[in-house]
């Protein structure tokens, strides 16, 4: 069968030649489970041509990965197939197109469910979907890691050994492994004419630049075009995140409700972010930035196609909740695709106790003590055994729960023996036999699995990326002709310092600045600006990643890298193994470091009263 370049001339049924200036690509979904009426609300509130849903997290792949254990024709985020139930026609009447990840592990099997509902319904839709992104797919299929398990892949022999090598080389507890594709799948889609893209695990700004690229015709060469739409779709991706949603500064805007974004791109990658008018929340230079430093790194922000140089962003107002964003360069991709791996971890188990009134940290040792010695009698102590004291109480308090402290003991082992009866008894027999007041929050369990998330890089020979179109045509998509290795850039030179004669006062960090944090795997990322340029002055040369580790205690000992980004007036800090093993570890209090940015702007330190 065919394979055609998906940068070959449109296939019939694609858009016509004639392209308005600007595409209207919206968001409705920033994770499963996000509002379920978004669809509607984006499909009623305003012109539109393309419509996104990003459904997929880390943490989503490891649950799509134990549904499909329980039921193989599963796999994908099945919310999104009831949203289409009540939305389809009116998507098709409106001419709007569909493109979402929510196809998690079984693109496929979406792609058939919505064809079966558009006949049930009797709305004729094109619907097409991408695949190739699940490197676990082809293990124990008929023909092995070979062509005749998937023969719409065109790989020599040469690209099924790497796939053979490489997934054989992760054992067989990997639950999922997929890696992260990008936008060229679903421009050959778009361009054969599909009204309805699914796909698997891409990145999830490649729903807005694979659309961008189909529409305006770009080449894998265009790199400043598909930079561009990648900052576009990494703003719109997060939903609500960029209309006031986790915003520092909440209280400048309402966000009870916060419409969900969208951007009009240009032909030259340059957009514009705004919202459906009379829609809550605001779109702002400040919640554009906020968004812009989630979940990323250093200046170069990597993906499949293109990697994106964030420090040659420009923002601008452009008009009520408009904000421009335009000057975005990009750079070839690196050579290898990240892969994000899941798996089932051991047991844990977790038991806070409540200590109240007098005497916290003595309660706190007894209970340890106690708790350590029950351990010893039982002759097994889990593998791992972490204590978390939060002095959440308060002197004289009024009332109950605010003379009380949580005391918060979590284990974890290979075996559930060691983190079932052995924890939960112990903890229970203490409760007529240990410090005055004794209670917890919730009775003891038995101890559930964890999972791990492992982001690897991968050939891309490994891959085969491949775009199903509308009438089955099965379309591999070439890789990039160019790559780049990824490195650090340098840092840019500073502004010069404020005077450090000014008179200062102890105040909190967020008094002056913004943040936003969130998680990558174990690390965090904690992105830090501030609106004005005699603020960024002070901030560039205040917060240095000694000062950061002060404030932050428990960053300490781990390593932190620091960010420079001048023209967001911006700092990112990236905090590696803060986050154990990831999310689905529930390593710490917060596991997907959504507070960690927050918990810095609280924490006080000496500021020039002139920014306050």
């Amino acid at each position: 069968m065919s394979t055609p370049r998906p940068d070959a001339p449109a296939p019939e049924g694609s858009p016509p030649a004639a392209r308005p200036a600007v595409l209207r690509i919206g968001n409705a979904s920033g994770f499963y489970g996000d509002r379920f009426d978004a669809v509607r609300e984006m499909l009623t509130g305003g012109p539109l041509d393309v419509l996104t849903g990003d459904y997929l997290a880390e943490l989503t792949m490891l649950i799509l990965g134990r549904d499909r254990q329980r039921h193989p024709d599963r796999g994908y985020a099945r919310t999104f197939l009831r949203q289409l139930e009540e939305n389809l026609g009116l998507a098709v009447d409106r001419g709007v197109r569909i493109v979402t990840n929510a196809g998690g592990l079984n693109p496929a099997g979406l792609a058939d469910a919505i064809r079966e509902l558009a006949a049930k319904s009797g709305v004729p839709v094109r619907v097409a979907h991408v695949e190739g992104d699940d490197l676990l797919a082809r293990r124990g299929a008929p023909g092995g890691f070979g062509v005749p398990a998937d023969p719409g892949w065109s790989g020599d022999p040469g690209q099924v050994a790497a796939l053979g090598r490489t997934v054989d080389g992760w054992g067989p507890e990997v639950l999922t492994a997929n890696a992260y594709l990008g936008g060229g799948g679903i421009a050959a889609c778009l361009r054969a004419g599909a009204q309805v893209v699914v796909t698997g695990r891409v990145t999830d700004a490649a729903l807005v630049s694979g659309a961008a690229a189909a529409h305006f015709g770009w080449r894998p060469q265009d790199l400043d075009q598909l930079a561009g739409a990648v900052v576009a779709g990494h703003v719109l991706e997060c939903g609500t995140q960029a209309t006031g949603g986790n915003y520092a500064f909440f209280g400048a805007h309402d966000v009870h409700r916060p419409g969900f974004p969208l951007a009009e791109i240009a032909a030259d990658g340059s957009s514009v972010i705004t919202k459906h008018p009379g829609t809550g929340g605001a779109v702002t230079p400040g919640t554009v930035t906020a968004q812009l430093l989630y979940e990323t790194a250093g200046a170069r922000y990597a993906g499949p196609d293109v990697t994106a140089r964030l420090d040659t962003v420009r923002l601008t107002a452009d008009g009520a909740d408009r904000v421009r964003i335009e000057g975005v360069r990009g750079e070839a991709p690196p050579p290898s695709l990240k892969a994000g791996l899941t798996r089932l971890g051991g047991w844990r188990n977790e038991v806070t106790f409540v200590l109240t009134g007098l005497d916290i940290d003595a309660k706190a040792e007894l209970v340890r003590a106690q708790m350590a010695a029950a351990f010893d009698t039982a002759g097994r102590r889990p593998a791992e055994v972490r204590w978390t004291l939060a002095r959440t109480d308060h002197t004289d308090a009024a009332v109950q729960e605010e003379a009380s402290a949580l005391l918060r003991l979590v284990v974890r082992d290979t075996d559930p023996a060691a983190v079932g009866r052995v924890v939960s008894g112990a903890a229970v027999e203490l409760a007529l036999g240990s410090y005055p007041g004794f209670h917890v929050t919730a009775p003891p369990g038995k101890g559930d699995r964890y999972g791990v998330f492992e982001a690897v890089a991968v050939d891309r020979a490994a891959v085969p990326h491949l775009a199903v179109l509308p009438d089955g045509t099965r379309v591999y998509v070439q890789p990039p002709v160019e790559t780049r290795e990824l490195t650090r850039l340098p840092d840019p030179p500073l502004p010069p310092p404020l005077d450090p004669g000014l008179p200062v006062r102890r105040a909190p960090l967020g008094r002056v600045a913004g943040a936003r944090s969130g998680d990558k795997g174990g690390s965090a990322n904690v992105g830090v600006w501030v609106g004005t340029d005699r603020a960024w002055r002070w901030l560039v040369h205040e917060l240095t990643v000694e000062r950061f580790r002060q404030l932050l205690p428990e960053t300490a000992g781990l390593p932190v890298d620091r960010h420079v980004l001048p023209r967001l007036r911006a700092l990112n800090f990236v905090v590696d193994g803060l986050l154990g093993e990831g999310v689905a570890a529930q390593a710490r209090f917060d596991p997907q470091a959504k507070a960690v940015g927050e918990w810095l702007r609280s924490r006080y330190l000496e500021i020039p009263e002139v920014l306050l």
